[in-house]
């Protein structure tokens, strides 16, 4: 199995990043990112699982029609990952959606499979909480679109992180593949990446993944650059790097087998230690590089 996919290597059909729970070997996670040109519409069957549309760059429509109704949503959107907060759209399972885009853009579909189904719903860009983790060269931002606890879906998990140029994240390592009730949940997870360019140069990065002695024993030690996506199906994962001069950002979308949808994890034994350096370091002061807009 292949867990750095780079760019253009995990296409399919119109899109040009298709990861399904098939195509990784698991059971929840899937993850599409769709472009679209001026004028241009993609429709789509929900199926056995859940999704939220969120934008890359540009604006959309999101349709949503089952056997319960129809749904419209209009997603303002943003330039980049890097401009701003984006509203977003939930569709639920065994639905038919269509996104269409006026202006064109690049738009993401985070899903997994599910059981229940929950209500078409609009995720205004305001409610998003934009969080600052870690202090110093750990210093990172978070933007909680899709947290558990903080918008409501059945499995999924989904949330965007900033890293500013040559800091490190998802650090200290950690894992969630092993079934510990309040203390560590099973999660599948994707990393899909984007970079900042310097002057038109391409932005880059590196990934880490280390066998936990579980599952797979997922080994990983991949330089990422913008539209790579990593499967983590288990293991230690972390450190995210970014090069200096390029700040790097990642969607992290997660599900698993387990009844509550939680976030649970375990630091490395050999870092955690690093968290209880946090408070005597100031925040990174580029952070964050946005906040989410007022209602």
């Amino acid at each position: 199995m292949t867990y750095h996919l780079p760019a253009g290597k995990a296409l399919g059909g119109p899109y040009v990043v298709d990861v399904t729970p098939e195509k990784a070997g698991w059971g929840y996670s899937s993850l599409k990112i769709l472009e679209l040109p001026p004028g241009g519409s993609h429709s789509f069957e929900t199926g056995d699982s859940e999704w939220i549309v969120l934008s890359l760059s540009g604006g959309c429509t999101v349709e949503s029609t089952d056997d319960f109704g129809h749904d419209t949503f209009r997603i303002t959107g943003r330039d980049s990952v890097f401009s701003g907060v984006s509203d977003f759209a939930y569709v639920p399972r065994d639905a038919r959606t269509t996104v269409s885009s006026t202006g064109g853009g690049r738009f993401a579909l985070t899903g997994a499979r599910c059981t229940r189904r929950l209500p078409a719903r609009y995720g205004p860009a305001s409610s998003v909480p934009v969080e600052l983790r870690g202090t110093g060269n750990s210093s990172r931002q978070v933007n909680n679109f899709g947290a558990a606890g903080v918008f409501e879906c059945d499995k999924l998990i989904a949330v965007e992180v900033i890293t500013p140029g040559g800091n490190w994240s998802s650090f200290p390592p950690h894992k969630h593949d092993e079934h510990r009730p309040g203390e560590e949940s099973v999660l599948e997870e994707i990393y899909y990446f984007e970079f900042a360019d310097h002057e038109g140069t391409p932005g880059l990065g590196y990934q880490r993944v280390s066998p936990s002695g579980h599952g797979r024993n997922t080994d990983v030690l991949a330089e990422v650059r913008g539209g790579d996506v990593v499967l983590i199906p288990d293991g230690w994962h972390g450190p995210s790097m970014a090069v200096p001069g390029h700040h790097m950002y990642y969607l992290n979308v997660m599900a698993g087998p387990e009844a509550e949808r939680a976030w649970l994890i375990c630091d490395h034994p050999d870092h955690a230690w690093i968290r209880g350096t946090w408070p005597d370091q100031p925040v990174d002061p580029r952070l964050p590089l946005y906040t989410a807009p007022s209602q």
